[in-house]
């Protein structure tokens, strides 16, 4: 059984960690790297689908590549952060299900020949995903900036040409966020406007 967290703890990772729109010049490690997945990979998935395909973009060139598929506002973040991270899902994630899933032998057997299912699948688990790969980064003293503001087409040409199962979901940058890029937050409803209890 859980404990609660600290409020420190609280803080870091919802009530004062913000989206950067730019970083310091502090560098993230491979390390680093691996530590956010080494978290985020323990978030439940549906089945442990675990559909999610991170491709870290950390040279110029890789990030350059990235950002020649964005919008003229999202470009120069990605070019400028210590990384920039494409979220892909893999629409063929039921093939790993055997390893992953191993308590259910039949569990690939449910999406064999249902493409319409997979999709919804990878869509929703590897965006799961995709918010535990926020919170990982604030976990180990990191920030985030998710986006859309892409083309999902040019993405999956640049990133998956030689796994078309696996396509672009969301992309982020990722690095130690200057507080000069953000302005204030944004509102953030009470219970009561947005909840209902039955």
């Amino acid at each position: 059984m859980g404990k609660p967290l600290s409020d420190d703890a609280l803080d870091t990772l919802f009530r004062t960690a913000r989206t950067y729109n730019g970083y310091t010049d502090e560098p993230v490690s491979q390390d680093q790297l691996r530590a956010i997945w080494d978290l985020m990979k323990f978030g439940p998935t549906s089945a442990n689908q675990l559909p999610a395909r991170m491709v870290w973009c950390v040279t110029d060139e890789a990030k350059a590549k990235l950002a020649a598929c964005a919008s003229a506002q999202n470009a120069p973040k990605i070019l400028a952060a210590p990384v920039s991270v494409v979220i892909g899902m893999d629409t063929n994630f039921h093939e790993h299900l055997p390893e992953l899933f191993p308590h259910n032998q039949t569990a690939k057997s449910w999406f064999d020949g249902n493409a319409e299912l997979r999709e919804a699948s990878a869509f929703r688990n590897s965006s799961l995903q995709g918010g535990y790969f926020i919170m990982a980064a604030r976990a180990i003293g990191l920030d985030a900036g998710p986006m859309s503001g892409f083309d999902n087409g040019k993405v999956d040409a640049a990133f998956f040409a030689d796994t078309p199962a696996v396509r672009s979901n969301f992309i982020s940058t990722l690095g130690h966020g200057d507080p000069a890029t953000i302005f204030d937050r944004s509102p953030r409803p009470a219970f009561e406007k947005f909840n209902t209890v039955a």
